[in-house]
């Protein structure tokens, strides 16, 4: 019987261990951001896998429309193949984040791999864009703890999700839309794509439209759309607090810091 008991146990432990390497939310790997208490009325969109032709143009026309600015999390080669694609999301007053090279599942390379991988997509930024956010995000949100002490030797600071649309198949806008309302609670960080890591071109146009109507349904009660930069900054005795109101100090506070 115990070692039945046991097997369970070790069974049990293995799946949360399992788990945990991929929630966006878990926490057992190491700390990351994923947002703000519920209740507060920010919210951060993010995007990952670009740049990617035309569909990251387009997104930022739709950002630019709504005065709405967010938080890009890049993979390296697609900015080699496109660095001018990378420098209009800076000048469009974005965010950029390194989001690795190839884009691998970093659960399973080993150290030197998962340290070339962050080290190859900063100097891609760099001779880009130049100087940028020391923001990363783990291709499909895969870590173990080796790979965020790498990161943070590294100098950079992990962002997970709470909120997904769930577009990387690339559905309809309208199921997109229903997704991330459907999870939507206050100060939450939102994952969408505007590229696909398989390959440049991939079809991002009903993640376009769904950003187009979100950013409008959003807005019409009285959310704030911020960067990830701007969400980490906000003051903690504010983090979740709606009612309580912001401050010139806290304004400052609140602007990007690339």
């Amino acid at each position: 019987m115990w070692g039945y008991i046991i097997s369970g146990t070790a069974l049990s432990a293995a799946a949360a261990a399992g788990y945990q390497s991929m929630a966006p939310t878990g926490q057992w790997y190491g700390q990351t951001f994923k947002g703000l208490p519920p209740r507060s009325r920010q919210l951060a969109l993010t995007y990952d896998d670009g740049p990617n032709d035309p569909h990251t143009r387009q997104l930022l026309d739709v950002l630019a429309k709504h005065s709405v600015l967010a938080t890009f999390f890049l993979i390296g080669r697609y900015v080699q193949q496109r660095p001018e694609i990378a420098r209009e999301i800076v000048a469009g007053g974005h965010v950029v984040g390194n989001h690795t090279f190839t884009h691998p599942l970093l659960t399973f390379k080993r150290e030197a791999e998962v340290r070339q991988q962050l080290l190859d997509c900063r100097a891609a930024l760099n001779d880009a864009i130049g100087q940028h956010s020391t923001l990363f995000r783990p291709p499909f949100g895969g870590r173990r703890p080796a790979v965020f002490r790498i990161a943070r030797e590294l100098g950079l600071e992990p962002v997970m999700w709470n909120v997904t649309g769930y577009d990387w198949s690339a559905p309809p806008a309208a199921e997109i839309e229903h997704k991330v309302i459907r999870q939507i609670r206050g100060g939450d960080v939102i994952l969408l794509h505007d590229g696909g890591y398989k390959q440049m071109g991939a079809d991002r146009s009903q993640t376009v439209l769904a950003t187009d109507h979100l950013i409008t349904r959003f807005k019409e009660k009285d959310y704030e759309f911020v960067t990830i930069p701007q969400m980490m900054s906000w003051p903690s005795e504010y983090q979740g607090l709606e009612e309580k109101p912001r401050t010139r100090k806290n304004q400052e506070l609140g602007k990007i810091k690339n």
